[in-house]
């Protein structure tokens, strides 16, 4: 099958020829109106050289680059990319009697950008955020299949949220089935994961390691674990005896799951669930917390809406800040890729300025391993965190 090619204008090509994985809109000069969306194309200078392959889509990331060889980009493709993703968390050794959650494919950061796959105990959940990706869902399913055997139950595709609405897209198993909500076991503890009527692919596994510190930070102290979700902080921090946990969330179903989760791992420590507004409940706080874990969904997902993300991150901050006690630990986090690590330590450091207290930072968070950011490609890393104690 041949290959259409887009040609870039002049000087655009630096990015590509320092790895950059993606090709904007405005940097094609080329007819592109006979280029479907999700093609494999041939990124060409404009003096017709080659430079990269990928996915092409009508969009403003015009090209996703998957290849900067002229390779065919079909099972082997995928096979080989996906062995080498899964051999990575099998060196990391994220499958084993006590874990079975993990991120196996992180886009641009496993060199598949648009590329999202989560494992729960046996199942594979694909997310894909390019219609190429969804194009040649049954090769990542093959790829899989493969580089998983044994320990592959099930594949779960579930992109009719992450995809333009241009495409059709049903959530569906692709290979096998699982029965939801499904249990997997993250550090030592229990999760009821749903996939088919969970937020994105069902868990945020991206906190696995700092779930895992808050645990170590825990024991006989009283926690207040905000957005709390399906409580995974709430439950690292009963697994090592904090003696109080309270899980808050505006989302009553949300803590309906934390509940449930409560319930199956049938911990010792009290724990109690609170239905409110982070922001509003944390302006008067009723019980003396050791550790207020900020854990809130992105206030920024575009440019234009950074300030308003700092000014959101400051008054949240600035609020626990006031209200832990003297020597407290606040578990502080962003998940916003606008809001960079410096810009998020900086804007804490605003909100203690503002509450007129001594705060120092004993750790700095981010993603785990699982979760790798490609060196060619900054914009991958998004979660960023810190470990403050306030005098």
């Amino acid at each position: 099958m041949s290959v259409k090619s887009v040609q870039i204008r002049k000087g655009k090509e630096q990015s590509l020829l320092r790895k950059h994985p993606w090709v904007f809109s405005g940097a094609i000069f080329s007819e592109i109106s006979d280029i479907e969306d999700g093609d494999v194309v041939s990124v060409e200078d404009f003096k017709g050289r080659f430079l990269a392959k990928g996915h092409f889509q009508h969009a403003t990331i015009s090209v996703r680059i998957l290849s900067f060889e002229d390779s065919e980009i079909y099972q082997e493709f995928f096979n080989k990319a996906i062995k080498n993703a899964v051999q990575l968390r099998m060196n990391l050794g994220l499958l084993n009697p006590n874990n079975n959650i993990f991120r196996i494919c992180h886009g641009e950061g496993d060199h598949l950008p648009g590329l999202i796959i989560d494992f729960y105990n046996g199942v594979a959940v694909i997310q894909c955020h390019s219609i190429g990706m969804f194009r040649s869902i049954d090769f990542i399913s093959k790829a899989l299949q493969e580089a998983l055997g044994s320990n592959l139950k099930a594949v779960y595709s579930k992109s009719s949220d992450t995809l333009p609405e241009r495409i059709e897209s049903k959530d569906e198993y692709i290979f096998g089935n699982c029965e939801t909500p499904h249990l997997a076991t993250e550090n030592g503890v229990q999760y009821q994961i749903d996939w088919v009527k969970g937020q994105k692919t069902g868990f945020f596994i991206d906190q696995r390691d700092n779930r895992n510190l808050l645990g170590k930070y825990s024991f006989g102290k009283k926690i207040l674990n905000t957005f709390c979700y399906s409580g995974g902080f709430s439950l690292q921090a009963l697994n090592q005896n904090a003696s109080l946990v309270h899980s808050l969330d505006s989302s009553k179903k949300a803590i309906e799951l934390t509940d449930a989760n409560v319930s199956i791992n049938k911990f010792k420590g009290q724990h109690a669930s609170i239905v409110a507004d982070a922001m509003e409940y944390m302006k008067e706080l009723k019980e003396d917390y050791d550790i207020i874990v900020l854990d809130p969904p992105a206030f920024a997902k575009h440019r234009d809406k950074r300030h308003k993300a700092i000014q959101g991150y400051k008054r949240l901050n600035a609020h626990a800040i006031r209200q832990i006690k003297s020597g407290g630990l606040i578990f502080t986090f962003s998940c916003s890729q606008v809001v960079d690590k410096y810009l998020f330590t900086n804007t804490v450091i605003a909100a203690a300025i503002e509450a007129r207290r001594n705060v120092r930072i004993l750790e700095q968070l981010h993603q785990p391993a699982d979760h790798p950011i490609n060196a060619f490609h900054p914009e991958g890393e998004y979660l960023k965190g810190l470990v403050i104690q306030v005098d």
